[in-house]
């Protein structure tokens, strides 16, 4: 077995390959976008699911794209170019199916590998998808892998080496970019055999996954391949002992193979710090390092100076224009510790849009001679702007260029503009920051709210409510695509708006809902709609980046200190409000989702930011409840999504998020009630973290997870109300009145009928009213006859 006997940096490293001169590149990016600078590939792709283009359509599109791509970071002056990384759907899909290790249900489920493919992407009729999740702490989803008894690994190279071999026939020089087997199987799950204690994952099928990466780096040398990178960012996180070692001993076998191209390990997402050594004591050829989120440490570390360091200098997943000197100075350090030095990104630009063209932002140049001050086109740099800061960087680092050459004179002109403007630092903001109080962040005891809650209130045993949006539906979609047209006036838009709030609330009336909202049809997205409000805030034109297959997202930047010049939402809820006699819910989004699906400001540290973006909210919240709204939902679905990689930064991050969310919501009344709402049902470490947001009533996620999170917040001390989600928003499916019974009878059995709220475990914004309607009604009629049974 792989982790028998101890580590031996040594074992088997084939003498050739010690003496064989290192092949060096010295600028390249460690991954790329796919989706196309116009969503390209996107497009192509749900062409070819609605049946209106071929497969040999759906791959021209994206075989131009790649060759574009390509093309660009060439011309750029990158010399080490990734290839492997044009997916059509996700990479660790791409991998599961590299390794052979596609659940078998997928095979039988459709007649064309491509077709499979997508099968276990997104389901179908018969099957369901692979299981979704984050990729590590970022907005982008991955593809969990699922083993089995069934399974076993073999190599399937043939869209690996049909990207190569279009790579080498257009000269780029390819580097081959795989997940590494260590990530690939410490985030896979394994359906049917017990975990071993000390590794995560599936990491016990290590020794029968690594013969095929042998296989596959005896193949790529065979095909000429110089440099593979193998990607491994869980080297980031916190590994046990068992991992660290098991880590070491994966490379010493990989690295000490006789016939294999040069290995290049890439690490991102944070600072390596204890599994550095163990890689570097490795006979791999190089190292990619995040020097944006990390940094070397100080005492030697046996076996890098002997390898390319990949330096990761410019950032991947943000969009912030590089600080030259900064960058140059950690260059120079990494120079006097490793034999070579390469500059890269610190991760794959896949997080980050293509490029500034066609954004609408005014210059430097631009700002002075109009004498505005604010955000300025320089201060930002998406994909393609950060490709240059890698070739100017580089010819730096190669001797080609001074240090003070114009261009990077330029570059440290644009640093020292951003720091020094008003929107980064405003006064009387931070004025207002420094005066805030303990008062500021903590309401009234709970136990005392809830006496006046439910004064103020006066709602039934079991109060039933939505969680927030209803469908948007087209006539809705096409209001607003109209009015950003200018087709129609702003009246005309309110006046749609209205109407679709009107109907709203008549079908919650009829329904017997007992809290109402007014189904957010002006909104467009829950961060975008609040941001596009805010002082501080900007939203691009075409920012998009990939959040999982074709879904993508147009993240907004934070790139000042963040105002509410004026109320946000305050005139539609108001407006919903005068047409009911029941309560009405305020609908907010919390500080740190408006953080986490953001791209955030990085001159100052993001707990600083989340306090001016929790002022912001508190200020509505105040006008809200100032317009009568007694009943508020202040969600954060993105809570868990901000937590560290690390252990030991957990602690603190949930410290203030906590208290983010409290001086957000602490500006009310005690009897006006707080709600927020969080849409996943895996809380892990967070468990314990939401009492701390001290809401009057917690919405969550429960419907798939048989309403365990209920008991788990009860064993953490939670002693607030809560709204376990009755049913799955997420299917078509109309759920039956016995289903949701059941559930609220589940729920019963960890929280008191006196805490116990009953909705939808998420909002309706997806799903159509012919859905809605009758789900609604069965959750009524549900709550009623346990109402009946509780009176008995």
């Amino acid at each position: 077995m792989l982790w028998h006997g101890a580590r031996n940096p040594k074992v088997n490293v084939d003498v050739h390959l010690l003496e064989t001169p290192m092949s060096i590149f010295s600028a390249t990016v460690l991954g790329t976008p796919r989706i196309g600078p116009q969503r390209e590939l996107k497009f192509a792709i749900e062409r070819y699911w609605r049946g209106e283009h071929s497969e040999a359509e759906l791959r021209s599109v994206a075989t131009e794209l790649r060759a574009h791509t390509w093309a660009q970071l060439v011309d750029a002056g990158l010399d080490s170019i990734p290839t492997n990384v044009f997916s059509l759907y996700d990479q660790m899909l791409d991998t599961t199916v590299l390794v052979g290790a596609l659940p078998q249900r997928y095979l039988a489920a459709a007649e064309t590998d491509l077709d499979r493919y997508f099968a276990a992407a997104r389901g179908t009729a018969a099957v369901p998808p692979l299981e979704m999740t984050k990729w590590f702490d970022t907005n982008y989803h991955y593809l969990v892998p699922e083993f089995s008894a069934e399974t076993h690994f073999t190599l399937h190279p043939e869209a690996l080496l049909e990207d190569l071999h279009a790579a080498q026939a257009a000269g780029i020089p390819a580097r081959p970019v795989i997940i590494g087997p260590f990530t690939y199987l410490r985030l896979a799950k394994e359906a049917d055999r017990a975990a071993t204690p000390g590794l995560g994952g599936a990491l016990s099928r290590l020794h029968d996954l690594l013969p095929v990466y042998e296989e596959l780096l005896q193949l790529l040398a065979a095909e000429g391949v110089e440099w593979v990178q193998l990607d491994e960012p869980s080297a980031v996180t916190t590994l046990s002992s068992a991992e660290l070692e098991l880590l070491g001993k994966v490379y010493d076998r990989l690295g000490g193979l006789a016939q294999r191209p040069q290995i290049l390990v890439a690490t991102y997402f944070g600072d390596t710090k204890d599994a550095l050594p163990v890689l570097a004591g490795t006979p791999i050829d190089g190292l990619a390092l995040d020097f944006v989120a990390g940094d070397l440490p100080p005492q030697d570390i046996p076996g890098l100076s002997e390898k390319l360091l990949v330096a990761g200098v410019v950032d991947g997943r943000n969009v912030w224009a590089t600080a030259i000197d900064g960058a140059v100075e950690q260059l120079v350090r990494a120079s006097e510790r490793a034999a070579h030095v390469a500059v890269s990104t610190s991760c794959s630009l896949l997080h980050v849009p293509y490029t500034l063209a066609g954004e609408d932002l005014p210059t430097i140049e631009e700002r002075a001679a109009s004498g505005t001050d604010g955000l300025c086109r320089e201060w930002l740099a998406f994909g393609t702007e950060k490709v240059a800061e890698i070739s100017l960087l580089a010819q730096i680092q190669r001797g080609e260029k001074d240090p003070n050459a114009p261009e990077a004179q330029t570059a440290r002109d644009i640093t020292a503009h951003r720091r020094g403007s008003a929107v980064t630092n405003n006064p009387t903001l931070r004025k207002r920051i420094a005066a805030l109080t303990y008062a500021d962040y903590h309401r009234p005891d709970y136990a005392e709210r809830a006496v006046l809650q439910r004064d103020e209130l006066n709602l039934p045993l079991l109060p039933t409510t939505t969680i927030g949006s209803f469908p948007q539906t087209a006539e809705i979609r096409s209001a607003r695509q109209r009015f950003v047209r200018g087709e129609l006036t702003e009246e005309q838009y309110d006046e749609a708006m209205r109407r679709e709030i009107q109907d709203v609330i008549k079908l919650q009336e009829d329904l017997d809902i007992d809290v109402l909202v007014h189904g957010e049809p002006e909104r467009n997205d829950m961060v975008q709609y609040f941001a596009e409000q805010l002082e501080g805030y900007w939203a691009s034109r075409n920012g998009w980046v990939q959040s999982y297959g074709t879904r993508c997202v147009r993240p907004p930047v934070v790139y000042g200190d963040v105002q509410r010049p004026s109320a946000m939402s305050v005139t539609w809820s108001a407006y919903a409000a005068s047409l009911t006699d029941r309560p009405m819910k305020g609908m907010l989004t919390g500080p740190i989702t408006m953080l986490s699906w953001s791209f955030v400001r990085d001159d100052q540290a993001l707990e600083a930011t989340a306090v001016q973006v929790a002022l912001a909210i508190r200020d509505e919240c105040v006008d809200l409840e100032n317009a009568g709204i007694r009943i508020i939902q202040v969600d954060e679905p993105a809570l868990r999504e901000l937590l560290p990689l690390r252990d030991e930064d957990k602690a603190h991050y949930a410290e203030w998020a906590a208290a983010a969310f409290r001086l957000a919501t602490a500006g009310v009344a005690p009897a006006t009630q707080i709600h927020t709402h969080m849409c996943y049902s895996e809380f892990g470490e967070m468990v314990g973290v939401i009492g701390e947001l001290d809401a009057d009533v917690t919405s969550v996620e429960s419907a798939r997870s048989q309403m365990e999170i209920v008991s788990d917040l009860e064993e953490h001390g939670y002693r607030q109300a809560i709204g376990p989600g009755v049913y799955d928003i997420h299917s078509p499916r109309v759920p039956h009145v016995e289903e949701i019974s059941a559930a609220l009878q589940l729920a019963l059995k960890a929280v008191p009928a006196e805490r116990l709220w009953v909705n939808p475990d998420c909002g309706l914004k997806t799903r159509r009213a012919e859905e809605c309607v009758p789900s609604l009604e069965a959750m009524v009629t549900a709550t009623k006859n346990l109402r009946a049974q509780l009176a008995q």
